[in-house]
């Protein structure tokens, strides 16, 4: 290990101890690449080493400000979804999607993108050719067992409620109810989701359920939570029974704030699928390789993306272990 590697060890260890110390728990997230061949890296703080969802959110990527002047920009092809809703919120730019079910939609700032997949569907994202940067969040939402059959849909809006807190920091509600605005977007288990902007030197009192977790993303540096440092990326995670936080800024920063019932279900997630068990999931990818193989006549359960001839991703490989299902943390011991 060199020695800017341990430093950098020690320094997020002292930031994950500082949190506890507040009575939060720091999630840090790892970069990974996002789509095919000209994948954009993104920051993924969900799935965590050690904590799986906050209430129903389940994966979470947050991505930019990336200017795309010689970069690849958001560019994910045809590739398929079960089990879950995917959430797109935006700071800055524009993503076009498209889905088998026939939906088109291009989110950009203040509005959201919303599939629930269902028992399957697939979609493609691109970035507008007119978005010079991009900056956001990728959200899914898994799906309670007895909804996860359900056929697929897709919601596009173009603006959500918005609510002032004093001071120089507004919230933009995409689902849930906060601050007296309430969003009227369906979900299939009680949730929140609130984007935050804070000018530079100012803060709010974010009031909580109590019943819920909550989680406070970072899409900028200088967001500060309980007075707790959350790096571009990281989420500062309350558990259930919090009654407020204490959202800061050290200078204009964005921040979205994530929270629900804590989800108490079991569920295998590989890729881009969710099911009950390894066979389930493992069933899923075997359906997507032969409709890929098919070509767009012959794809009864994912479909073809409207008016998307790009070839469809593969799904990875199937570890040769199997799969076991997960709860929300991670156990130990």
């Amino acid at each position: 290990m060199s020695n800017d590697e341990a430093l950098l060890l020690e320094s997020a260890q002292a930031c994950i101890d500082e949190a506890r110390a507040a009575g939060l728990e720091l999630l840090l997230p790892r970069e990974v690449p996002l789509g095919g061949p000209r994948a954009m890296p993104v920051l993924r703080v969900l799935p965590n080493k050690h904590r799986h969802f906050v209430g129903a959110w389940c994966f979470a990527d947050a991505f930019g400000p990336t200017s795309l002047r010689g970069g690849p920009g958001m560019d994910v092809p045809p590739h398929p979804h079960t089990g879950l809703q995917t959430w797109s919120w935006l700071v800055d730019g524009a993503i076009e999607h498209r889905d088998s079910a026939g939906f088109v939609h291009t989110v950009r700032p203040g509005g959201l993108n919303i599939m629930t997949a269902g028992r399957g569907i697939s979609h493609s994202e691109y970035s507008s050719a007119d978005t010079d940067v991009l900056h956001g969040v990728q959200l899914w939402t898994v799906l309670p067992s007895h909804e996860r059959g359900r056929e697929p849909w897709f919601d596009g809006l173009d603006a959500v409620p918005t609510a002032s807190l004093g001071g120089g920091v507004t919230a933009s509600v995409f689902v849930g109810d906060f601050a007296g605005a309430s969003s009227g977007v369906g979900a299939y288990s009680p949730l929140l989701g609130v984007e935050l902007r804070l000018l530079a030197g100012t803060e709010a009192v974010l009031e909580l359920r109590a019943g819920f977790e909550h989680g406070v993303l970072a899409l900028t540096d200088g967001v500060r939570v309980d007075d707790v440092q959350v790096e571009r990326g990281a989420m500062a995670y309350a558990a259930p029974g919090r009654e407020a936080l204490v959202v800061s800024a050290e200078r204009d920063a964005i921040a979205i704030l994530l929270g629900g019932e804590p989800f108490e279900e079991e569920v295998v997630m590989f890729w881009n699928f969710i099911g009950t068990d390894h066979d389930e999931v493992a069933a899923a990818r075997e359906q997507w390789m032969r409709e890929r193989a098919a070509g767009t006549d012959a794809r009864p359960r994912f479909g073809s993306v409207v008016d998307d001839a790009t070839p469809p991703l593969p799904s990875p490989r199937l570890p040769s272990v199997e799969l076991l299902p997960r709860g929300r943390a991670k156990r130990r011991g």
